[in-house]
């Protein structure tokens, strides 16, 4: 079916196509360092996930089994954690998007929502480069549109989908058949709008992550705290204008997501085309390293040039990003490693649930043999997995570590994972624990000793499902700037939130800890958060349900 909607599509493929042409990604350069050296305590930015869109309202829903091979982390399924849905103009077709949604969050994945269109009595036609017939938000509708997205918020979660965030615009500045957006007029809308929304707001979504669209809101003060994630779209973006100064410079304590990709391409049936599909974890590396996204979405979940064939099997692209979603789960830390160790290479790692997980890429036309270092940490063996010309996902031979190091073969024109368990007290780097029954204010909570495992003289209980809270009052930071904080904490089952407060102002808002599966299991969870130089005060409130079980905080400098 070619609807209006599905020609725009086409219109923009084709654009994308030829602009990918002319901006040619550049290859980051290289190290001369021969061995992949893995700094466990050199921590970088916080990994929400890997996911893509479903958009019914385009190309028909997922099948139940479908969901399942998208957010389930068995074999033979993606281990996706990001769902993106679509905000359609029409409320009535808002139904379309809920079984998908709920599948997704049932497997413990984030749900986030774009539009493409406010409702159609907002929007005017206006001259843009000699096009009479473009549209734009009207002047005169821009409260009712944050209304409307407003709406979209509370109809998904009356209906069993808690959103993480919801987006302004879907690429304002690639508009030809949906709505144009000017810096400006993002601007106006961000600083004067945006703040009555209840959900984490995403913008700009620029489609080739023009930062003429994001500058004026890291300029604006008000504006900023008005947004939550920065989000990006990297259609035909070189890798050499991933890096964003700007925003290391003022979005401390806000998110950068990378929100819509395909590549390296939308050909027909190129989904399984191999080694061009090694093309996509290459660019999940450089978006990883070199621009330091947290998310990692693509398009379509299911399409012919998507990680999931039209029959509902993974394809090799989808293989490709299975080597990063599978194993690189959401709160995991990504940390410093030589990013381009040799000819052809390509490494990144990542720590979470003590463990670490390096993936390797070859883009060689012959095996290397790659040598790793693990620096303050420890670890006894690693696990790979492989997929190249043949392999999808498969397990390889374990590899014994030895003093820190391991030498590992990569296959020709390959990717490969590896897992270790880290021994005791690995990348705890700079980091600083702070106990939670200690040097803390407690509101309707209590310090206890009932449940094995914790760290310290015990844990703290809330024990009330609203505004209880822990205050921590001396946590002390060197230098000013972005901060990981992971959390030590048990729940038995469900999911709580909890809002963050540092300094008395609210950070973060209804933060997601999911089940350890029992009050003796403890686990970790990272969020970023900005903090002062010196003393700072970090309250944690619960909102809604009783929150976890509290072992500590560690806050480790960025």
């Amino acid at each position: 079916m070619i609807s209006r909607v599905k020609k725009s599509l086409c219109t923009l493929l084709a654009c994308v196509t030829v602009l990918s042409v002319i901006m040619v990604p550049a290859p980051p350069k290289a190290s001369a360092a021969s061995d992949v050296t893995v700094n466990l305590s050199a921590e970088k930015q916080v990994i929400r996930g890997f996911g893509g869109i479903n958009l019914p309202a385009w190309i028909g829903d997922l099948t139940a089994a479908q969901r399942e091979t998208a957010f389930g982390n068995g074999a033979n399924q993606l281990g996706f954690s990001i769902l993106r849905i679509y905000v359609d103009d029409n409320k009535s077709n808002w139904y379309k998007e809920l079984d998908t949604a709920k599948a997704a969050i049932a497997k413990g994945a984030l749900v986030f929502a774009s539009p493409w269109n406010p409702p159609s009595d907002m929007t005017e036609t206006f001259n843009h480069d000699g096009d009479t017939s473009a549209k734009r938000l009207r002047y005169d509708k821009y409260a009712a549109y944050a209304q409307h997205l407003n709406d979209f918020v509370t109809y998904m979660k009356n209906n069993g989908v808690e959103l993480y965030a919801i987006s302004v615009q879907n690429e304002p500045d690639y508009a030809h058949t949906w709505t144009w957006w000017t810096p400006a007029e993002m601007l106006n809308f961000m600083k004067n709008n945006a703040g009555s929304i209840n959900c984490r707001v995403i913008a700009p979504e620029s489609f080739s992550y023009l930062k003429n669209m994001s500058d004026p809101i890291l300029n604006d003060a008000q504006a900023l705290a008005n947004m939550d994630i920065l989000g990006a779209h990297t259609y035909g973006t070189s890798f050499n204008n991933f890096a964003y100064p700007l925003f290391k410079q003022k979005g401390a304590g806000k998110e950068l997501w990378m929100t819509e990709v395909y590549y390296p391409n939308s050909n027909n049936n190129s989904a399984n085309l191999w080694p061009e599909a090694l093309e996509v974890a290459y660019h999940m590396h450089n978006a990883m390293t070199e621009a330091d996204f947290q998310a990692y979405v693509w398009w379509y979940i299911r399409r012919q040039y998507g990680p999931m064939n039209e029959d509902g099997t993974i394809s090799k692209r989808g293989d490709s990003m299975a080597q990063f979603s599978k194993f690189i789960r959401p709160g995991y830390v990504r940390v410093d490693a030589t990013k381009n160790p040799n000819t052809n290479i390509y490494t990144s790692a990542y720590k979470g649930d003590n463990k670490v997980v390096i993936v390797a890429i070859n883009k060689g036309t012959s095996a290397a043999s790659q040598s790793f270092v693990l620096q303050n940490g420890t670890a006894a063996s690693v696990s790979a997995w492989i997929t190249d010309a043949s392999r999808k996902v498969a397990a390889g031979s374990s590899i014994n570590v030895s003093n820190g190091s391991f030498t590992a073969q990569l296959p020709a024109q390959s990717v490969t994972t590896f897992v270790a368990a880290l021994g005791s007290g690995s990348g705890t780097g700079t980091g600083t624990t702070y106990e939670a029954e200690s040097d803390t204010t407690l509101t309707a909570a209590a310090a206890e000793t009932t449940n094995a495992g914790y760290t310290g003289s015990g844990y703290v209980n809330f024990n009330a499902a609203n505004d209880a809270a822990i205050q921590w009052n001396s946590v002390y930071c060197a230098v000013a700037g972005t901060k990981n904080m992971k959390f030590r904490y048990a729940l038995e089952t469900g999911t709580r939130n909890l809002d963050v407060y540092v300094n008395g102002t609210k950070v973060i808002s209804n933060t997601p800890f999911a089940a350890t599966g029992s009050w003796s299991t403890w686990a970790e969870k990272t969020v970023q958060t900005a903090m002062n130089a010196g003393t700072n005060t970090v309250k944690v409130v619960t909102t809604g349900t009783e929150g976890p079980n509290v072992d500590s905080i560690n806050v480790f400098a960025q």
